[in-house]
């Protein structure tokens, strides 16, 4: 039977280990799978706020991800090959300026690679505020 180890991120991440009861990664085997981060500060966990602009809540997502996984003992986005990206969304379509803002990032983290991604557009996220969600599985073989 393959181990599991669950790791958080100091701050945030262990409020949410303590107060919610999750982890932020858990490790399988070779295998990474990051709980969905979103644009938060991650020193910050009692009033949690997101910056209205879509874009930089993306921006930081991203960098979330990459504590995430760094924490996990991963290397980071170079060794992503999934990503699933959720997206609070009024209409049927995500908007454009979120496509970009996602598209932008993907190639700024991952140069050499194009995972494989999906966006879901969704009427909610776990935190007022809150409009873009993250989740990545990496290969740290």
């Amino acid at each position: 039977m393959l181990n599991l180890t669950y790791t958080t991120y100091p701050g945030l991440g262990e409020w949410a280990r303590t107060v919610r009861h999750y982890s932020q990664a858990v490790r399988v085997g070779n295998i990474i799978h990051i709980s969905g981060q979103g644009g938060w500060d991650p020193n910050k966990f009692e009033n949690i706020t997101f910056d209205p602009d879509i874009s930089r809540q993306i921006d930081k997502a991203f960098e979330n991800v990459q504590l995430a996984l760094v924490s996990a003992g991963g290397k980071g986005w170079k060794q992503v090959y999934k990503v699933t990206s959720y997206h609070v969304t009024s209409s049927s379509v995500i908007d454009e300026e979120i496509t970009q803002a996602m598209v932008r990032n993907l190639k700024k983290w991952m140069p050499d690679h194009a995972p494989i991604w999906t966006e879901i557009g969704v009427r909610g996220l776990g935190a007022e505020g809150m409009e873009v969600e993250i989740e990545v599985e990496a290969f740290d073989g």
